[in-house]
């Protein structure tokens, strides 16, 4: 408990000092005098078991970072806090003397060659937006959102819905631009409807709705002389699974052989199995397998799978939890003034 206060006291700490000099680094008219050191926050605290030491936090960027970890051999980064735990008793003040003496003179020129950058060679597209920064707007696309966040000191607006990127990080954006151009480009609505009719034009689009169709019935042929354990989180060939009944039904070989071509009935046949997706909680908690599946695991069709895959499990199943939560808060209830006026078949209401 004692811990979990001190980490707030922490978060609360970085958030008072990032005010602080942003008030007081404007010039006459209000206006930040250099963005960039606003950016750098350093705050002194307990904040590793009691010891002495200050906590900063600034965007990442590869070489900020290696600089600040040769200037703090003895940094180390906190997941809990989103920050680097400095220790000794005038953590801040040399953290403060570093950012003051690095930090300004290094990024503002790094702007200023990227503004000349940009002004003798720009890029002219509708989704760049110019003015103190760079801006990028796009329809959205995983591929266009993966390339962004390779881009250094790049980070989403969500009052504006836009991608802010300083003109420092000017060469790494052209760079990757052809790709996250591309990526608009494919993500405009029109796009998508003409790529959706091509689909459904294809041959293999009844393929896909027959397999989609498949999948929604919950079902896993299993041979019927290795069969899975029941209530055990298990790897398949068409995801994570747990298997909650055998319900011995015997498999059409032909639907089998297109559904699942990876399982094979060894010396007896294939029986269906009742499955479900695991959730993220049961992911978390299964005991991972300490090598790979073997050519005899993969035949049967299920096996405990590695650390690997399930730390890329966790991330999705903890992806989905969150969105499916977001659709149940969106939808829990109707507005007030609904509730306040209409009344449910046969409630007769208030008189």
């Amino acid at each position: 408990m004692g811990a979990k206060r001190g980490n707030q006291r922490l978060r609360l700490n970085l958030q008072l000092i990032e005010q602080e000099r942003r008030q007081s680094r404007r010039d006459d008219t209000g206006r930040p005098l250099s963005n960039e050191t606003e950016q750098f926050t350093a705050a002194q605290s307990g904040a590793d078991d009691d010891r002495p030491g200050a906590i900063a936090a600034f965007p990442y960027d590869r070489m900020t970072v290696e600089k600040f970890r040769a200037a703090f051999p003895r940094a180390r980064w906190r997941d809990d806090l989103g920050a680097w735990f400095v220790p000794g008793t005038s953590a801040e003040r040399r953290l403060n003397a570093w950012s003051s003496r690095e930090w300004p003179g290094v990024l503002a020129y790094a702007d200023e060659r990227g503004r000349d950058a940009f002004t003798f060679d720009p890029i002219a597209s509708p989704y760049l937006e110019v003015a103190d920064d760079l801006g990028v707007r796009t329809p959205y696309s995983r591929d266009a959102v993966s390339e962004l966040r390779q881009v250094p000191w790049a980070r989403w607006d969500p009052t504006s819905k836009v991608w802010r990127i300083p003109f420092r990080s000017f060469e790494e954006l052209r760079r990757r631009w052809p790709g996250i151009e591309e990526a608009a480009r494919r993500a405009e609505p029109e796009e998508r409807r003409k790529r959706a009719e091509s689909r459904k034009a294809s041959p293999e689009h009844v393929d896909r709705l027959a397999e989609a169709a498949e999948r929604r019935r919950n079902r896993y042929p299993v041979p019927e002389t290795a069969l899975p354990p029941l209530g055990k989180v298990l790897m398949t060939h068409v995801g994570p699974a747990v298997f909650e009944a055998v319900t011995g039904e015997v498999v059409d070989a032909m639907l089998a052989a297109r559904f699942y071509p990876g399982v094979t009935a060894g010396a007896g046949t294939l029986i269906w199995a009742a499955r479900r997706r695991p959730t993220h909680d049961e992911l978390v908690r299964i005991w991972p397998a300490r090598s790979a599946p073997g050519d005899a695991d993969l035949a049967r069709g299920w096996w405990q799978p590695t650390i690997e895959v399930l730390r890329d499990e966790r991330r999705k199943a903890a992806s989905l939890e969150r969105a499916q939560a977001a659709r149940r808060s969106k939808g829990a209830a109707p507005p007030e003034s609904l509730q306040d006026t209409v009344s449910p078949v046969g409630n007769p209401g208030t008189n």
